[in-house]
């Protein structure tokens, strides 16, 4: 298993794997709906706002993480959103994605990002040190349909304080479908 912190060359791939991963878990339209964004995050999402960490069985993407830049102006805070993450269907449950997450989480701290987000399931984010976080702690860009799943740790070592919102997310992200 290879990690990468780049995605050159390789976004059709990378793009393939959450179609599919997406469509084999909750159908050809969300398949296709997860696989366009990530599309929209890759072709249109500047340089400094986003990285793509994956993970490569040989020449095949085996899973997918994508950070982008949650923005809150009024706070000095590097904060970054991870939406969405993917795991091949055939690999989940080999600790793949907590492996990833882990290496990914680890190049973010050495950038220097301050908190990391994700609106997903608590118990699988939960292993790799994200908890619940409320709404008024890191304000979502848009109101979210389950908020239990708005999970969130510090990237510092310190504790999470409140962070000074409003917070946007990179405009592929940016449509309460997603929330």
């Amino acid at each position: 298993m290879k990690f990468s912190n780049v995605i050159d060359g390789t976004e059709r791939l990378v793009v393939d794997l959450f179609t599919a991963t997406f469509a084999a878990s909750e159908g050809a339209a969300e398949g296709a709906m997860i696989g366009g964004l990530v599309a929209r995050q890759l072709a249109e999402t500047p340089p400094d706002d986003i990285r793509v960490f994956t993970a490569w069985d040989g020449a095949t993407p085996v899973g997918g993480a994508v950070f982008t830049r949650l923005a809150c102006p009024d706070d000095p805070r590097a904060v970054v959103l991870l939406s969405p993450m993917a795991v091949a269907t055939d690999r989940q449950g080999q600790g793949i994605g907590q492996t990833l997450l882990r290496h990914a989480l680890a190049a973010l701290r050495a950038e220097r990002v301050d908190v990391a987000m994700t609106y997903g399931d608590p118990a699988f984010y939960g292993k790799v040190g994200f908890m619940p976080v409320s709404v008024s702690t890191v304000p979502p860009p848009h109101p979210l349909s389950q908020p239990e799943g708005w999970v969130g740790q510090s990237l510092t070592g310190k504790a999470l304080p409140p962070l000074k919102g409003p917070c946007t997310c990179v405009a592929a992200l940016d449509d309460p479908a997603f929330w």
